[in-house]
């Protein structure tokens, strides 16, 4: 047996309300939940993105949690990658420099497929990828 999809991608991030109007307004991803000082969650194509504070998910369930999920967490700048066809990250590319967000590489891969890399405002490393990058 293998997995046969990621259903989950998670970042950790510093400001809770900073990166839910980040994904929100600026990558118009929509709102699935959120929990002060904790998550917030958003749908992202089949999948979905959870952006965590890291130090309230250290925090193990309590005994007689509801959802007993166990602490996680990490520290640092973390990456996450959008697929996007070319046209698409010309797109990208576009809105995010109106939105005063600096594109850090914009760059052809040697075996095809474009890739610019940005960042959201907790320092997480964001790219846009044409999916042929890794020969999907």
């Amino acid at each position: 047996m293998t997995p046969s999809a990621i259903l989950e991608s998670a970042l950790y991030v510093t400001d809770l309300d900073a990166a839910e109007v980040f994904y929100r307004d600026v990558l118009g991803l929509s709102l699935i939940s959120r929990v002060d000082g904790r998550h917030v969650f958003f749908h992202c194509g089949q999948g979905v993105l959870l952006l965590f504070n890291a130090e309230a998910t250290k925090i193990p369930p309590s005994p007689n949690a509801r959802l007993p999920v166990p602490p996680h967490g990490a520290t640092g700048q973390g990456h996450l990658c959008f697929a996007a066809t070319a046209q698409e990250i010309e797109r990208w590319k576009t809105r995010l420099e109106a939105q005063g967000i600096a594109i850090e590489a914009d760059f052809e891969w040697p075996n095809g497929g474009r890739s610019i890399y940005f960042r959201d405002p907790s320092g997480n490393s964001l790219e846009f990828a044409e999916p042929r990058i890794w020969g999907l």
